[in-house]
């Protein structure tokens, strides 16, 4: 599992990231790749009048890295502008992440392309 750096700077904030099992996760620095696919959906994109700038800034960050990297899903518990602009993006062709939301559980589905599993 990827671990962002942007997410690091976010959660360094209220807690330190030391709290969390580092060993688990692969650390995913933001580089220029991930930064010139930012601006371009930044200008696809705009954010919705209301929405904190600094943090809609950082959720791009977050689109653009798992749109360079493939990686097919994202978790979060963001429902209210990470899950909504990455959502828009997908609708948009321009991103092909999925959010899951922690609120709502894991389901193993996700990972198969909707598909649950018969039971035994």
């Amino acid at each position: 599992m990827y671990l962002s750096t942007v997410v690091v700077s976010e959660f360094q904030v209220k807690q330190a990231i030391n709290d969390l099992p580092l060993r688990n996760f692969v650390v995913l620095p933001f580089n220029i790749d991930h930064a010139m696919r930012c601006g371009l959906i930044i200008r696809q994109m705009p954010r919705d009048t209301g929405d904190d700038r600094v943090r809609v800034k950082d959720d791009f960050k977050l689109l653009a890295q798992c749109d360079c990297e493939s990686i097919s899903h994202l978790i979060s518990e963001d429902s209210s502008t990470l899950a909504k602009y990455l959502n828009r993006a997908r609708e948009a062709g321009l991103a092909s992440t999925t959010v899951v939301l922690l609120r709502d559980g894991f389901d193993e589905a996700w990972f198969e392309n909707g598909q649950t599993r018969l039971l035994p």
